[in-house]
């Protein structure tokens, strides 16, 4: 289907708005009225620009409290209407958006705004225009789209139909399948907004939270899928008011959208792009830094070994069983500072995971390859991240660690044999405050990993938002992370977290080969013997060794942290039972004693 943006969900003076989204690919825009009263340029210039990006101009918006009114009321209205009528057909729109009243004159007589709305109609069938009447979740009177409806059908104007808002819909949580006794034709448009849940004023939360399909918590899908069910063809468009969205770059912020628009026409059955290659493990990460020398140390101190060099590249591999991590000192295209820079991902399918991402706007980054290296194909995550399909050992496959030439293995007492980590348990990335919601998007459609809720984490100066995202056995676990503000530290620390079947000697073995752990206030054990019941020993155990506890209803997590290192730094994990959590409980802990 055709697909459609409002002006106002993007950044910008109005002519760069139409850029981004022409350049993103969508094929119209609805002009949002202050944008066009705002803009230096004519109407006529607006509409040869939209036409010279081969944009069209579907909706023209909004007029609000029109119907229901006394007839002096409406007259005056009737006035500015015509202005309008007059305006689109300078803009070249066809199609106005008419709110459901707010006014306190409006009245609630159904009949007489069915009335008022048809002769609005007939006005505006004279200027080749039509009328998309749409029930704001707000209204006065008409706060849901079945009424709306009933009053559209009652006026019974060919120029007179609906509009249908996902958000305003959805919110109040009306039944969308009732949609589908409305007929097609008399569905003149669908504006599409996503949100997460929140126990919000509806206004506040229409106005200031709405983001795109695939970043909250409605079934936009559902949706759409009702609406084509009853026969609507007209385009799919969004309408996002969103505070971050209106600073961000609207470049960016266009192209997630359209990748929005894209997922949601494969989750409402209307598309089949390449299916989704969900991850089944970590390949490797990769740690970029001019000076390995800080970060050796830490490494052996956590029992890993440096097994290998690239052949052609600066890249040492060190591993310990299943967990690999790569030490890239060209920082030619990365922060010089020490940082998580890349993540290889084990896909069953990395040429199809490749086509997958490439459909939804993410492709394939170029690389300096010789021509004996494995094709390794990567993608980057909207905080720069590089994510690379693996196929690690397949046969059939190209297989990476084939580019890496051996190298010694003597343990010595600096760098042990190893502590007992079996393999990467999840990242942690932190992201750029604008694009919070593009990186949940991003993991969801590109990776196909399933975004879990999203939490608060008190750091002493200020919330933070953390939301996870993972495959179905947890075998692929990423935590998203992002400050409380645009001004909080962009440089924010990542980290690695190593998982192992026994924290405790892991950690033992890991501080007695040097490794400098997170110091724990005893506080923090103070109240978590109040919180559970531990066997004898058991809490001074965690007290003498850092380690952090959790439980609930499924089992228990026990982990503990390295001191920071440049941007960096690594958790130790031990997951029993089904936890499957990321011990956010004792997330504020862990950042008041980074910040000590």
């Amino acid at each position: 289907m055709r697909t459609s943006i409002a002006t106002v969900s993007l950044s910008g003076t109005l002519t760069e708005k139409l850029t981004a989204a022409a350049r993103a690919g969508f094929d119209g825009v609805e002009i949002f009225e202050n944008d066009l009263i705002g803009s230096p340029l004519t109407p006529e210039e607006i509409r040869d620009r939209a036409a010279d990006l081969g944009l069209t101009i579907d909706l023209y918006q909004p007029m609000r409290d029109i119907e229901a009114v006394p007839e002096a009321e409406f007259a005056r209205n009737l006035r500015r209407a015509a202005h309008k009528f007059r305006l689109m057909r300078r803009l070249g729109a066809d199609t106005v958006l008419v709110c459901s009243s707010v006014s306190p004159h409006a009245v609630d007589d159904d009949a007489l705004a069915a009335g008022q709305l048809r002769r609005l109609a007939a006005l505006a069938q004279e200027s080749g225009v039509r009328v998309a009447y749409e029930a704001l979740a707000w209204g006065r009177h008409v706060s849901t789209y079945d009424h709306a409806w009933r009053i559209v059908e009652a006026a019974d104007h060919p120029a007179l139909g609906v509009c249908l808002d996902s958000f305003h819909i959805l919110a109040r949580g009306s039944d969308p399948t009732g949609i589908e006794a409305i007929p097609g034709d008399r569905i003149f448009f669908l504006q599409l907004a996503d949100a997460p849940l929140m126990a919000l004023d509806v206004l506040q939360w229409s106005r200031h939270y709405r983001c795109f399909p695939g970043q909250g918590d409605l079934d936009v899908a559902g949706l759409v899928r009702a609406a084509v069910r009853a026969g609507y063809d007209g385009p799919l468009s969004l309408e996002v008011f969103n505070d971050v969205f209106r600073q961000a770059e609207a470049g960016r912020t266009a192209v997630d959208a359209q990748r929005s628009l894209a997922l949601l026409q494969e989750s409402a059955g209307l598309t089949a792009p390449p299916a989704p290659v969900v991850p089944t493990g970590f390949a490797f990460a990769e740690i970029a830094t001019a000076d390995t020398a800080r970060i050796t140390p830490l490494l052996s101190a956590l029992g890993f070994s440096r097994t290998a060099r690239h052949s052609g590249k600066p890249v040492d591999l060190w591993e310990q069983g299943e967990a690999r991590i790569l030490l890239n000192t060209d920082t030619s295209g990365h922060k010089p500072d020490l940082s998580l820079t890349a993540v290889g991902l084990e896909t069953p399918a990395p040429e199809a995971a490749s086509a997958r991402a490439e459909s939804l706007l993410a492709p394939v980054l170029p690389r300096r390859r010789a021509p004996e290296d494995a094709p390794l194909d990567a993608v980057a995550a909207p905080d720069g991240t590089e994510f690379f399909f693996c196929a690690t050992g397949r046969r059939g496959h190209a297989d990476w660690t084939g580019d890496f030439a051996p190298a010694p293995r003597a343990p010595t007492p600096q760098a042990p044999a190893g502590i007992g980590v079996t393999r990467i348990d999840h990242v942690a990335l932190t992201q750029p405050w604008h694009q919070f919601d593009e990186a949940v998007l991003f993991h969801r459609s590109v990776l196909g990993l399933h975004p879990h809720a999203s939490v608060d984490l008190a750091d002493p100066y200020g919330l933070l938002r953390s939301r996870a995202a993972s495959n179905a056995e947890g075998t692929v676990r990423i935590a998203l992370g992002v400050g409380a503000s645009p001004t909080d530290d962009p440089a924010r620390p990542q980290h690695i977290a190593l998982a192992t079947d026994d924290l405790v000697a892991a950690v033992r073995g890991a501080r007695a080969a040097g490794a400098r752990l997170l110091p724990v206030p005893a506080n923090y054990y103070d109240d978590l013997a109040a919180c559970h019941t531990f066997a004898p020993g058991e809490l001074e155990t965690y007290r003498e060794l850092g380690i952090l506890y959790d439980r609930d209803e499924k089992g228990e997590f026990r982990h503990c942290y390295t001191l920071t290192t440049g941007r960096l730094f690594f958790e130790l994990v031990e997951r029993t039972g089904g936890y499957d959590g990321y011990g956010a409980r004792n997330a504020p802990v862990r950042l008041a004693a980074q910040r000590a």
